[in-house]
């Protein structure tokens, strides 16, 4: 079974969709279309009747909702739902919830981080998961390697088919988690005199025939689109 990501054209890159219950990186630069991406997963999975959570610790769920909604593939709808949960980490709300679930064990500090925030998304049994981002991460952890080695295995042994959004600029330099991870995406831009170029990569992809050349990739009324026939030399 494959997981549609809900982005037109990019299914076709990767034989029919995400592998389900696994762990993959979209990597780029800022405004190359990962939040979008994710965006549409969400949607995605929320119109299949799906449990979809999105975890931050930058942006409130209105400011999402809002740069959504420019678009027409539903999310401020979408995302109505009961079966959606946002949570920002940093606020008092988000502390709150996952103060609910405690560490196992007598582990603590960033250790038992971890346990509740895990603990948490399974605990709502969640089918899709985004985490924004692989700064929040860093921050929570505050340049423990091992703790965020812990914190992204425990996530590739549940359930939930997890996108995790890196600021990684740089496609030929790897982190942590795009070696744990099962998949790597990368976004390309490039600003030239006739405008922006904008381009999408699958470096990695388990379990999945893929061919590692760009491909076109647009911003479109109904959010991201990705020819998979055209190829974009950078």
């Amino acid at each position: 079974m494959r997981i549609p990501s809900g982005v037109s054209g990019f299914d076709h890159l990767i034989q029919g969709g995400f592998l389900p219950g696994r762990l993959y990186v979209l990597s780029g630069p800022p405004g190359s279309g990962k939040t979008t991406f994710t965006a549409q997963y969400v949607a995605e999975g929320l119109r299949n009747g799906e449990n979809c959570m999105y975890i931050t610790m930058h942006e409130t769920r209105e400011e999402l909702v809002n740069d959504m909604s420019s678009y027409e593939f539903g999310f401020e709808t979408l995302t109505s739902s009961d079966q959606f949960r946002f949570i920002n980490l940093a606020s008092q709300k988000g502390k709150h919830v996952l103060n609910q679930f405690s560490g196992s064990g007598n582990t603590s500090g960033v250790q038992s981080l971890t346990d509740k925030i895990v603990a948490f998304v399974n605990s709502r049994k969640v089918d899709r998961l985004v985490i924004d981002s692989t700064m929040l991460l860093q921050l929570l952890f505050t340049g423990d390697d091992q703790e965020m080695t812990r914190f992204l295995t425990a996530l590739k042994q549940g359930d939930a088919t997890t996108l995790l959004i890196s600021e990684m600029t740089d496609p030929s330099s790897y982190s942590d988690e795009h070696f744990l991870a099962h998949g790597v995406i990368f976004f390309h831009n490039y600003l030239e005199a006739t405008g922006m170029t904008r381009g999408i990569q699958v470096v990695k992809m388990r379990g999945t025939n893929i061919d590692c050349d760009i491909r076109s990739l647009t911003f479109t009324d109904e959010g991201l689109s990705v020819d998979p026939m055209d190829h974009v030399d950078f």
